[in-house]
């Protein structure tokens, strides 16, 4: 099974339930695992390069990353530019109306704005 890497912000996550439940049902859809880095790893403030190792190296092991920046947000970010770097394809997921990221779009294979989380399919994502 191929890895889908969430960039999400943790102090997004809990807004984003309904978003994540139908991403991980249409990604398994086509062999691929969605993996939710805020929720499976838990950091105190001062173990930060712990932090972005552990992020990078689940990047590293990823097929697909996808960016949910409906909120600006700086490690993901980061984590965007890194699977960029690495060549990794970068889907860039806002909701509309939300700002919008020149940097993220910039390194995005695909960009998919959407109102409603059910409208997306997976032609959408690039896979």
């Amino acid at each position: 099974m191929k890895k889908a890497y969430l960039g999400i912000s943790f102090s997004n996550r809990k807004k984003f339930d309904k978003e994540i439940e139908t991403l991980s049902l249409l990604l398994k859809q086509h062999n691929y695992h969605l993996f939710v880095f805020v929720d499976h790893y838990h950091f105190q403030p001062q173990q930060e390069k712990e932090m972005m190792a552990t992020a990078f190296q689940e990047i590293d092991n990823s097929d697909l990353f996808i960016a949910e920046l409906t909120t600006k947000a700086i490690g993901v970010g980061i984590e965007l530019g890194y699977a960029y770097a690495k060549g990794i394809p970068v889907v860039y997921l806002p909701k509309k109306g939300s700002e919008y990221s020149t940097t993220a779009a910039g390194c995005a294979s695909n960009i998919i704005e959407y109102d409603n989380i059910e409208d997306i399919e997976i032609k959408d994502l690039g896979v």
